[in-house]
């Protein structure tokens, strides 16, 4: 048998997040232990009944069954602007600013393609999302990333970055409400990072995919769409997978600047055919009437988010208390590296979180819980923990 050599853009990924934990799962499930996953951030609660109905009455349709349009039906792509207007107040044009994509994760790992030539940098708000640096590398940017930290609210210190930096800078990824850290962002940093951009020709790419798991009315995460100005430098990738719990159906968008839409809609005319019309059709459904169901999930997420605080805190363990997202991010105990900690966790107690440090250097010290189970074993791992 012949072997075949990866392309060099492979072998300068960095190691797999999950694989020493993966391995280590496999070895204490082996020992019959009963293991308490809160490491993957997918929503365990079910896509709403009402979005299932509109797929299966869709899928009956045979003008369904042919190849979709690679940005997306308009009937979609108006049904994300008149969520936009009603959610953020953002007038978008849904046949130039809005293009339909296949999980937010797609439009985010194919957008550097569009923009970022060999040699350009990319500047990457970490700990982060590893899509981004990977994708970035793939465009064959230089990626250079800036840290959150917790003095800063893990908001990027943009004042830090140098002149001659966001000079050359061609994409500046930025994720709120944050994962891993659940961090939000303010108007405040939004209107800062519009200015910066504007004055150095700067390209905001914004993650935005989990500004509806949110956990107080009066602190909603807002859209970066809404500063003004922001449309002339700003792409906002967003998806119907946490909010509606919809993360294995693939359906996402992103919504801007026209020219910044259009050339990711290039790159995907040439690498895909967009996303089945039917899971659009029930999408477009999903939009229309589907926040009094996310209301009923942000109650059920903040009474995990409050179990999660309320046990961390009885044994010292230091944590913010999240606003949005379904994550907490809590510091390490004293003497422990991020990795070391959760390898001792699952050796000892079977639960299962995720490392700080695989989001980035700057996730060292801490690491990440996901509210994805229910409060019965969220109550169970979080004993254990304390027992450890």
């Amino acid at each position: 048998m012949p072997e075949f050599k990866l392309a060099d853009r492979l072998a300068t990924l960095p190691p797999y997040l999950f694989a020493e934990i993966d391995r280590l799962k496999a070895e204490v499930a082996a020992q019959g232990v009963d293991i308490i996953s809160l490491g993957i951030g997918d929503p365990d609660l079910p896509t709403p009944d009402f979005i299932i109905e509109a797929l299966h009455k869709a899928a009956k349709n045979p003008v369904n069954h042919q190849y979709p349009s690679y940005v997306g039906m308009l009937t979609f792509r108006q049904a994300v602007a008149d969520w936009y207007k009603e959610r953020f107040n953002v007038e978008l044009d849904a046949a130039n600013e809005i293009v339909s994509l296949i999980g937010s994760k797609e439009g985010i790992a194919h957008f550097p393609l569009a923009f970022v030539n060999p040699g350009d940098l990319v500047l990457v708000a970490s700990p982060n999302y590893p899509v981004y640096p990977v994708a970035s590398g793939f465009a064959g940017g230089e990626v250079e990333t800036v840290p959150l930290l917790e003095e800063n609210d893990f908001l990027p210190e943009l004042e830090s970055i140098s002149d001659e930096k966001w000079d050359k800078c061609k994409i500046f990824f930025v994720n709120y409400p944050n994962n891993p850290t659940s961090a939000t962002a303010t108007p405040e940093f939004y209107a800062q990072l519009v200015a910066k951009a504007k004055k150095h020709n700067v390209i905001i790419a914004a993650d935005a995919a989990y500004t509806e798991v949110y956990y107080d009315e009066g602190k909603k995460p807002i859209s970066i769409l809404e500063t003004p100005g922001a449309k002339d430098v700003a792409i906002e990738f967003h998806s119907l997978s946490k909010t509606y719990n919809m993360t294995g159906w693939r359906c996402g968008m992103a919504v801007g600047n026209a020219s910044l839409v259009a050339g990711l809609g290039k790159i995907k005319e040439n690498v895909d055919s967009g996303i089945f019309q039917a899971v659009q059709e029930a999408g477009i459904v999903a939009l229309k009437e589907g926040e009094p169901y996310v209301k009923e999930f942000r109650k059920i997420y903040k009474e995990r988010r409050d179990c999660v605080i309320e046990a961390l805190e009885k044994i010292n363990i230091s944590c913010k208390v999240p606003d949005a997202s379904i994550f907490v991010w809590a510091k390490t105990p004293e003497g422990y590296t991020s990795s070391e900690f959760v390898s001792k966790l699952l050796k000892e107690t079977g639960v299962v979180v995720t490392p700080g440090n695989g989001f980035g250097e700057s996730g060292e010290g801490y690491f990440r819980i996901s509210l994805t189970v229910d409060t019965e074993r969220l109550k169970e791992a979080v004993s254990r923990i304390s027992k450890l």
